[in-house]
Order: C-alpha cells, then sequence, then structure tokens
C-alpha cells in the first residue's frame, strides 16, 4: 500500500487512528450493554464516553504495546489514561481480545466495501454510456487473436458491463456475509459475557451477530470476501487487455486518451504506450495475490490461534486500497478511452471479405451440398486470401463447383454486414433493460 496506488477515503478506513476510534466504540458499547443488564455501574459506563471526542495518541499506545507486548491491552491502558482508572474498571469486562479485533476487521471491511460498490456504480456507468456510444460500430471479433466474425464494439462494452454487474452482485453479497460480529468472550461460548451484549454492539456497528464464533469469527466469511476481490480484480484484467490488444500499433482501433504534454518513453518520442492498461494488469495481480492467504486462513488450530492474523494485518488494507484505485483508474480508461470506428473497418477489411466464410458455408449446405464438400470449397477459396491476398468473394464468383450452387446474387448476399449485427439491440435489451 504505497501513496503512489492509493486513494484517500479507502486508505483512512486503514488507518490507526480509524482503528482504534473502532476499538473504542465497541469498548463503550459493549460497556453500555453491559450496564442496562446491571453487570456494570451505569455511572461506570457513561464514563467511558467521555472520550468520544478525544483524540487517540499512537504514539502514546506503540509506547504501552512496546512494554506489554499486546496492542489490545495497550489501547485499554491509554483509554483509562485518559478517562480515568476507576472509570476504566470495567472496560472490556468478559471480552476477549478477538471480540475487539475481529469485529472492528470486519466493520472495515464492510466500509471498504460500501467504497468499492460506490467505485463499481461508476464504472458501470461510464460502461454503459460507452456500450451505447458505440453500439453499431463494427468491429472484428477476434478468436485465437485470429480474425474471426464482425461484431461492434458497443457488445464488447456490454460484455464488460455485465460482467461488472455480476462482480457487483458478488460483492453486495460478500458484503453482506462479512457484516458479522462477536462478543462471545474467551472459546466463544458467553461464559463472561450475556449474548445480549453482542447484540448491542453489533447493531451500534452496523453488524450481525455471528450466530457461532470459537474465540474468533469464522474466516471462510473472509475467504470469500477476498475471493470476490480476486475476482473483480480479474475482470480489470480482462477488460484492460482487451484495450491493450487494441492500442497494438497493428491494431490500433482504440488507445488511451494522451493528455497534451504526456511523454511515451524516454528514448522514443514518437511513442504512446498503453501504461494505464499494463499498470491495471499489474495491479490485478497484487489484489490476486490475497485469495490464497485468505483460503489458508480459515483452516484455525482448535477455537483459535493468530496464525492468520499477520496475514489480515497486510491483505485487508493493501487488497482493498488496491483495487479501490484499480477500479477508479479503469473507470478513467473507459471514460476516455479514444475509438477508431475507420480503423475497426479498415482491419475488418484487411483479408478482403474472408471473415464472410461461415455464411457461405452455411447457405451451400443449404443448397444441399454436404457440409464436407462446403467446408472443402469455401477453404480453398479462403487460402487464396490467406496466401496469395486475392479477394474472397471474387474467388467464390470465380468457382464452378460454388456457382453450381448459389447464384451470384446469392454470393453477394452472403458479404452484408448488417446480417452480423440484427440481433445487437435484442443482446442490449438482455444486458440493460429495455
Amino acid at each position: 500500500m504505497i501513496p503512489r496506488y492509493s486513494r484517500p477515503d479507502m486508505v483512512a478506513i486503514w488507518s490507526p487512528e480509524t482503528k482504534f476510534r473502532i476499538w473504542y466504540e465497541i469498548e463503550a458499547h459493549a460497556c453500555d450493554a453491559q450496564a442496562e443488564l446491571g453487570v456494570i455501574p451505569k455511572e461506570n459506563a457513561a464514563a467511558v464516553w467521555k472520550a468520544k471526542d478525544a483524540e487517540f495518541n499512537v504514539a502514546r499506545i506503540d509506547e504501552i504495546e512496546a512494554v506489554t507486548k499486546h496492542d489490545v491491552i495497550a489501547f485499554l491502558t491509554h483509554l483509562a489514561e485518559i478517562i480515568g482508572n476507576d472509570e476504566a474498571r470495567f472496560v472490556h469486562q468478559g471480552m476477549t481480545s478477538s471480540d475487539v479485533l475481529d469485529t472492528t476487521f470486519n466493520v472495515q471491511l464492510v466500509r471498504a466495501a460500501d467504497i468499492l460498490l460506490a467505485d463499481m456504480d461508476k464504472l458501470l456507468d461510464a460502461l454503459k454510456r460507452r456500450a451505447f456510444e458505440h453500439k453499431d460500430t463494427v468491429r472484428i471479433g477476434r478468436s485465437h487473436g485470429i480474425h474471426a466474425e464482425p461484431t461492434t464494439m458497443g457488445l464488447t462494452f456490454a460484455r464488460f458491463y455485465a460482467e461488472m454487474a455480476r462482480n457487483r452482485t458478488r460483492l453486495e453479497t460478500a458484503r453482506a456475509e462479512i457484516a458479522t460480529g462477536a462478543i462471545s468472550g474467551a472459546v466463544g461460548t458467553f461464559a463472561n459475557i450475556d449474548p445480549a451484549v453482542e447484540e448491542h454492539v453489533c447493531a451500534r456497528m452496523g453488524l450481525v451477530p455471528e450466530p457461532i464464533s470459537t474465540q474468533v469469527i469464522p474466516r471462510d466469511r473472509h475467504a470469500a470476501f477476498f475471493a470476490c476481490l480476486g475476482v473483480i480484480a480479474s475482470s480489470i484484467e480482462n477488460v484492460a487487455i482487451e484495450i491493450r490488444h487494441m492500442q497494438r500499433t497493428e491494431v490500433l482501433e482504440a488507445e488511451e486518451f494522451f493528455s497534451k504534454g504526456q511523454k511515451g518513453s524516454s528514448a522514443m518520442p514518437h511513442k504512446r504506450n498503453p501504461v494505464l492498461t499494463e499498470n491495471l494488469t499489474g495491479l490485478a495481480r497484487l489484489v490476486r495475490m490475497s485469495v490464497v492467504p485468505a483460503m489458508e486462513n480459515v483452516a484455525l488450530w482448535h477455537e483459535r490461534d493468530i496464525s492468520h492474523s499477520s496475514v489480515e494485518r497486510m491483505i485487508g488494507p493493501d487488497a482493498t486500497v488496491t483495487l479501490d484505485f484499480a477500479l477508479a483508474r479503469l473507470t478513467q480508461v473507459i471514460d476516455k478511452l479514444v475509438v477508431y470506428p475507420e480503423t475497426m473497418l479498415a482491419n475488418m477489411n484487411k483479408f478482403r471479405g474472408l471473415v464472410m466464410s461461415q455464411r457461405v458455408l452455411l447457405a451451400l449446405t443449404q443448397a444441399g451440398v454436404s457440409r464436407e464438400d462446403a467446408y472443402r470449397l469455401v477453404q480453398r477459396n479462403a487460402m487464396k486470401v490467406w496466401e496469395q491476398g486475392k479477394d474472397f468473394k471474387t474467388e467464390l464468383l470465380a468457382d464452378g463447383e460454388v456457382t453450381a450452387a448459389l447464384s451470384p446474387a446469392e454470393i453477394e448476399e452472403k458479404f452484408d454486414l448488417a446480417y452480423h449485427t440484427k440481433h445487437v439491440d435484442t443482446i442490449f435489451a438482455r444486458v440493460f433493460g429495455s
């Protein structure tokens, strides 16, 4: 997590100040619940809120932790310094460190998810706008990197929109699954704290009680959350790879916006490189890097160990901050992407009608030619285009076996571009609704 690839709102979620503020709120709400149950004096619970507007001193907490070697105890000691030792004596009553740590981590993940969902909404808006803008902009579709059949640039954008919409739904599910809290005490039995305290704290923190925790919240929830982030990152890379391909000199059907004064290369002044989408490919790798450790965190010893702790202290901030930045960057790329319809048409016509071969093949079979013979007839004329630079339609019209089955008018009709775009509106209705 470095400033170059970070945005302030997401970074703030993971700051020590935010973390300690959440710890404090959990402890204060727990005291309120304990007071209502008559476990602790109400005046002591009220006294904890004296720190409501306090600025927790991160350096002081670190100083205490250097002695205690325990971060939660260091925080509680500092809180007692603020509100008074006697007033603080019932803070953390019946709780264990994981009650604070796990519940806080989930609060942070929920807040991060809310930012990511907002990011995705902006990306979806950009993809939808560009899809309708280029709904009828014809370009060649490719399979294995080779010209296949005509499609439209709008369908390309619509495809990415649909993929990101699925990812948004996945993230909503992941957010709901991670939005649990646990204030259940040592080994999760509530032996020293009433379940009502957990219910109270979770309600105040925007969570629901974990149905059954041990001393920690089950980590399958977190594995699913980070896996979702990894899928979103892969979808970002999917879009980025398409744009990188389109910007290749030999293709140049679209390119990243190149601003005034921008430089592409320290050595070659002519260069305009797809640096933003290359960067997105790299950032996607970083987000996916968190998925396997999150999966491995599921298996913990008995009711608790802390083998997951160091992992989550890193992947929590790193994955969410990086994905937030990547989504914003991709939105910027899509918004400003420069599209070249004329080049798309020129590229499609580069092999002189070759991309219409399937239409001719199907027409021959409809005319009574066996599929094997039809394939042979079409392929032998197609190879002349590949190898000799011939015109596909001209070769078909000169082939006696082909014209014995299809009239010149029937062959001509098979080169109508509109045939390939006749269902674009139907696809758009499926993706965007009518």
